[in-house]
């Protein structure tokens, strides 16, 4: 095999930070490579300038032994090169067919003699068939003329590959294309994959999901803090905890040990009933109930946008039922605010950490204290004592591992695994009865995850209960005791988390099953 595409001292500097610093990266014809690292260690960066979305500060792309400048994507698809990102770009009111000729409709012509005219008129007929038949070469299982949503999450990413392959791209680089899909479209992905690469399809993933690497991948480059730190070709040797090493420096636990304490009998959160619309008058939380107990976290499986978002914000005071009761400790605490609750005892770790968790522009002392600076500790008859706000911003740091460039330096310069370590360490330490993490470890490091975890579940062991909402089903899967499972903003599964299997949670989370009577409410869902 030769060489389709090359870096050669790629270097992208944005100021005075260098993103990606003198990578050499060469991607052989017909191979699947993936890409891995840490969130923040230039993946992405580098995708983007073989891509045409970025230009190098330094350095040279070669793209089948030539040079090439990309200016923007449309150079990049032109040379034969083709991104599929992790939020799709697709019109939702068009169909399969349309969206995939999106931009380079193909017009009718009329024969005049010996001659063509084209008309200012798209030929639909010719594009769907030649579509229908990209889709029957590829087995994709798409009808052209569905409209898009419509669609499953896996199939719009399959029309999403299958608009590069139309623009007849030779190699196809995947944004992390496994972030949203259920197992069974992961499987599915994955067999396509291979089948791309049958076909001599050249295929770059980016991802962090080590167990998806493993399945697909011929070879595997690995970046850390914005350098190709080494390309490995994926066989026994390449295993999950030697790919996690690589990425972070430093030995992971991959998978978190229990203590197998048990589910205790008394319940902490008790949720009845509870329901709402959002501004539009659509109804998207429908009439959920659950229990959480002492010893217990229970985990929430879905497919984003099923109404976990909305069933957080009435939990946390800020979104107003339609109807229900929340009860901690058998107290009401349905449409508190959010201080409320935290005299409660209910700690929150939001969906997004920027716009619901921090304020960037203060600093990480009195971040730490956020939402809790009322406490006697920190204020006395209306005044703040700062002595004692460094003082637990040292004992926070300390104690919870947050890296810190300053004395104490702004959230802002917190990398995102730090600046989710801040939120962990205020709300875990100020002792909650319950808590209430939305998406603990988005956007958050190996490392960093590593550390949440144990924090989670630690907290579960001192009797407490956790209500977690993450779309990394592995890690619901992995904390959780019991799970439930959310579609279309109902609970439509409950489980035990030892016992049930990937797949039977994937059917439940796209609607294919749904249980036919909730468990009793008086300990389960």
């Amino acid at each position: 095999m030769s060489a389709i595409i090359e870096a050669r001292h790629l270097t992208k500097r944005f100021g005075i930070f260098t993103a990606n610093n003198d990578i050499n990266l060469s991607v052989q014809e017909g191979e699947v490579r993936a890409i891995i690292g840490e969130n923040g260690a230039g993946k992405t960066t580098l995708m983007n300038m073989l891509y045409g979305i970025l230009q190098p500060t330094e350095g040279e792309l070669l793209f089948k032994g030539q040079p090439v400048q990309f200016h923007s994507p449309k150079d990049a698809i032109e040379a034969g090169i083709g991104m599929v990102h992790q939020h799709f770009k697709l019109s939702p009111s068009l169909t399969v067919y349309e969206n995939i000729v999106l931009g380079i409709e193909t017009n009718k012509k009329l024969k005049i003699g010996n001659k063509e005219i084209n008309l200012p008129l798209i030929d639909n007929k010719r594009e769907r068939k030649v579509v229908e038949d990209l889709i029957q070469k590829y087995n994709f299982s798409l009808n052209p003329d569905d409209k898009i949503r419509d669609l499953s999450i896996g199939a719009r990413q399959r029309v999403e590959i299958l608009k590069m392959l139309y623009r007849q791209v030779k190699v196809l680089i995947l944004d992390e294309p496994t972030a949203v899909l259920i197992p069974q479209e992961v499987e599915e992905l994955i067999a396509k994959i291979h089948d791309l690469k049958r076909m001599g399809q050249t295929v770059i993933i980016i991802t962090h999901k080590l167990n998806e690497v493993k399945a697909c991948a011929d070879t595997i480059s690995v970046m850390r803090r914005g350098q190709l730190i080494d390309t490995i070709v994926n066989d026994d040797a390449a295993t999950a905890e030697k790919l996690a090493e690589m990425m972070v420096g430093r030995p992971v636990l991959l998978r978190v040990s229990k203590s197998g304490k048990p589910v205790g009998d008394k319940p902490v959160l008790e949720v009845r009933h509870l329901s709402a619309k959002n501004a539009e008058g659509r109804e998207v939380v429908r009439d959920v109930s659950f229990t959480i107990h002492e010893n217990e976290i229970l985990g929430v499986a879905g497919i984003e946008g099923n109404g976990q978002t909305e069933l957080m914000y009435l939990l946390t005071g800020l979104m107003k039922p339609t109807a229900g009761s929340v009860k901690l400790r058998s107290k009401e605490i349905l449409n508190e605010w959010p201080d409320e609750l935290r005299r409660d005892g209910v700690g929150v770790v939001p969906e997004d950490r920027y716009k619901q968790g921090l304020c960037l522009s203060l600093p990480v002392s009195n971040n730490l204290i956020s939402g809790y600076h009322r406490r006697s500790r920190f204020c006395h008859a209306g005044l703040m004592d700062y002595k004692e706000i460094q003082k637990n911003k040292d004992e926070m740091v300390k104690l919870y591992d947050i890296r810190i460039s300053a004395d104490d330096p702004p959230v802002s310069a917190l990398s995102g695994g730090n600046a989710q370590k801040v939120i962990i360490a205020r709300e875990l330490s100020n002792g909650p009865e319950v808590l209430l993490a939305s998406q603990p470890t988005r956007g958050v490091d190996i490392g960093a995850t590593e550390f949440i975890h144990r924090s989670i579940l630690a907290l579960r062991d001192q009797g407490k209960a956790v209500f977690l909402i993450s779309s990394e089903l592995s890690e619901v899967k992995s904390l959780a005791d019991r799970i439930i499972v959310i579609h279309d903003g109902r609970i439509v599964g409950e489980f035990d988390a030892e016992s049930v299997s990937f797949n039977e949670l994937g059917l439940y989370m796209s609607g294919a099953k749904e249980m036919k009577q909730l468990a009793g409410e008086g300990g389960n869902a």
